[in-house]
């Protein structure tokens, strides 16, 4: 009788340490999120599950054209791609995006390039990012809630890097 006690006992205890060091990885390392909507298509597609890695800019620094998960202002996580770091000139002419006046390529946005009939992807903008802030944008242009609307991202309401789709299982991968 004590000894079923006591592997009773055991089995709890493994439960609870499970249990915290699951909390643990999820409010400090990683957590999963799901990617609502079309806005990042054609790289993530709606209901993608992927996995928000939070050390990576408490041990680095945001680098340009990496995918993020942070707070917007409607109280909703969003998912986009970084454009702009701190200091930065961002400017869009002619459908080319010019950073510090240098052109960049966009090789993500080539599907939606070759689909247009008529206008522009990105309507023309410039904006100088603030320091302690990222300037985001969606990779469906056109549909894409971002920076152009809702202003630079402060650095503190990112929640971290999202690069590995984990689910449907057919689609693993690690975006770049």
């Amino acid at each position: 009788m004590f000894e079923k006690e006591n592997e009773i006992w055991e089995w709890i205890k493994i439960f609870i340490i499970a249990a915290i060091l699951t909390a643990i990885i999820r409010f400090f390392l990683f957590t999963p999120i799901v990617v609502d909507g079309e806005s990042m298509m054609p790289t993530l597609e709606d209901n993608d599950r992927m996995i928000v890695n939070k050390l990576s800019y408490l041990i680095g620094e945001p680098k340009r054209f990496d995918i993020i998960v942070f707070h917007a202002p409607e109280k909703k996580d969003y998912i986009k791609r970084i454009i702009g770091l701190p200091g930065d000139h961002i400017e869009y002419k002619n459908d080319t995006l010019y950073i510090n006046g240098q052109k960049y390529d966009e090789p993500y946005l080539d599907k939606y390039k070759k689909e247009l009939v008529g206008g522009t992807l990105t309507e023309p903008f410039s904006i100088v990012v603030p320091e302690g802030h990222v300037f985001v944008m969606g990779d469906n242009r056109r549909y894409s809630k971002d920076s152009r609307h809702i202003g630079p991202i402060p650095m503190e309401n990112v929640l971290g890097k999202a690069n590995i789709i984990y689910w449907p299982l057919d689609e693993i991968k690690i975006i770049k």
